[in-house]
């Protein structure tokens, strides 16, 4: 699957369509974020089975407030439909492909659980 520039309008048959998802929040006149693309596209090639969406966060104002993105680049790993990180700041190639090693060898039962306890404890 290749990079997808991903719009609001598509964002939840993004997430209902695809068990990984990795946003890339950015913008064009961003210089660390014109220099990370081009190791976002490249890592999206090596897995199919993921979606990369990049989101320039000028015209995509709606879904960067969405993700609370203060600053550019800002990555975004989201599994079944729940956010399981983020990080300002570009990293290296080397890193987001751990990240997405450890992104796919996540206990998805014990991660719902905690965000169940986590969001019991807010409402007490």
């Amino acid at each position: 699957m290749s990079v997808i520039n991903l719009k609001t309008e598509q964002f939840e048959e993004t997430i209902q369509n695809n068990d990984i998802v990795i946003f890339d929040f950015w913008a064009e006149w961003c210089g660390p974020c014109k220099q990370f693309g081009p190791v976002f596209e490249e890592i999206s090639e090596k897995h199919p089975d993921i979606a990369f969406c990049k989101v320039n966060v000028e015209e995509e104002e709606q879904l960067a407030g969405m993700f609370q993105v203060r600053s550019i680049p800002t990555l975004v790993f989201m599994r079944e439909k729940i956010v399981v990180f983020s990080n300002p700041g570009a990293i290296p190639g080397n890193a987001l492909e751990e990240g997405i090693k450890q992104l796919k060898d996540l206990d998805m039962e014990q991660v719902r659980k905690d965000v169940e306890a986590a969001q019991a404890e807010q409402n007490a």
